[in-house]
């Protein structure tokens, strides 16, 4: 039991440092990529010093894991059963709301190119005339605001600049959400139908961070590549505490 515990603390460390490298290569470090690094080193750790800290660690490191394990599970089993509009039959929405979620230089990550791929792919198939909101200020490692290099991608793409509105100060979810309502109540005083577009793992607290601000927004969850797949599930379930905290959800 206790070589086989101490070879899966040796292996699961090891494989997070390789996948923390390996994200920091495509996308900028954040506290996602630090959380991988930290877990990573922690479990290797255990493993070289398991011997010593066999009576200590074994409940912790047992507990730990599988709490961590079943967490990141039910975050990745909603957002899979979450990829399509959530209004079900109902494909007329007048705005897609694209959420920001980091940018390397002047270029989108390969994470926000599928949020807005999936804007695309809606617009394509169900509205030709919808109107996109792309949200995000700018943040470290960036050169330009979320939002204007979401606007460039969608124009390379083919999307009229006329159909796409710019919002450049939120750096938040909650920021996101309100901020966007904002220019929307502005240019459509008569209400509007909404959807968010965002990855399928920040699906559920940016629909209920919507609905803690009395928005009645659909979504639309976009698929991750499978190596961030780690980064992201352990960053959301810390923002997700977070949010819970300040009330937020």
């Amino acid at each position: 039991m206790k070589k086989a515990m101490r070879g899966l603390c040796l292996v699961c460390g090891g494989a997070l440092l390789c996948n923390g490298i390996l994200v920091s290569l495509i996308s900028n470090l954040n506290f996602g990529t630090l959380l991988v690094f930290g877990l990573g080193g922690a479990l290797l750790l255990c493993g070289l010093l398991y011997q010593r800290l066999w009576k200590w660690l074994r409940f912790l490191v047992l507990s730990g894991a599988a709490v961590l394990v079943l967490l990141c599970a039910c975050l990745s089993f909603y957002g899979s059963v979450d990829t399509v509009y959530r209004d079900p039959g109902d494909r007329d929405a007048d705005v897609l709301v694209v959420l920001g979620c980091g940018v390397r230089g002047d270029r989108v990550s390969v994470g926000l190119a599928r949020r807005l791929d999936k804007a695309i792919q809606y617009r394509n198939q169900f509205n030709p005339d919808v109107l996109i909101v792309v949200s995000g200020g700018q943040g470290p490692q960036e050169t330009v605001t979320e939002a204007e290099a979401m606007r460039r991608y969608l124009v390379a793409c083919g999307v009229p600049d006329t159909q796409i509105i710019k919002e450049e100060q939120a750096t938040s979810t909650l920021e996101n959400l309100q901020f966007s309502d904002a220019l929307l109540r502005e240019r459509f005083p008569d209400g509007c139908k909404t959807a968010l577009v965002t990855s399928s793992f920040h699906v559920f607290r940016a629909e209920r961070i919507a609905r803690k601000l009395g928005l009645d927004y659909g979504t639309l969850g976009a698929s991750s590549i499978w190596y961030t797949v780690p980064m992201n599930n352990l960053r959301e379930l810390c923002a997700i505490a977070h949010e819970i905290l300040r009330g937020t959800i």
